[in-house]
């Protein structure tokens, strides 16, 4: 399992960074569906593509550590669940988006409870460190 969560965090973040750089370098033609939005959306999308990345590259972070942080994968996975929960909100109110924004929907959603399970694999893989006289 520890061996998984590793994977997997690793590539989240792989992913995350290229998904955010590429709406950084592509801005409106980045997204599937979006039309002629116009360079506020562009600006927008270009923007949060660099975040997006950031959030990528907190997710990279933590599956080199060793142990990949439990509570570091928690928290990145709840970021990624408040994302689902932002599509949920702007499907309800403005119906059903273009289908690739519905298919990262059912990842955003199925994603975040694995984590959330898989999230200690790593720290309770590793045997306790015995301290003997003060020293490691």
């Amino acid at each position: 399992m520890a061996r998984a969560l590793k994977w997997l965090v690793l590539t989240m973040g792989v992913a995350c960074v290229a998904i955010g750089l590429g709406h950084v370098a592509l801005g409106n033609a980045a997204v599937p569906g979006i039309g002629a939005a116009g360079a506020t959306v562009d600006s927008l999308g270009r923007f949060l593509g660099a975040a997006f990345a950031g959030y990528g590259l907190a997710w990279i972070w933590a599956a080199r550590q060793s142990p990949v942080p439990a509570g570091t994968v928690r928290w990145l996975a709840a970021v990624l669940l408040l994302g689902a929960a932002g599509r949920l909100l702007s499907l309800a109110v403005h119906g059903w988006p273009h289908g690739f924004q519905v298919g990262l929907l059912v990842v955003e959603l199925v994603l975040p409870p694995l984590y959330f399970l898989l999230a200690d694999a790593d720290e309770r893989a590793r045997p306790p460190v015995k301290i003997i006289n003060g020293a490691e």
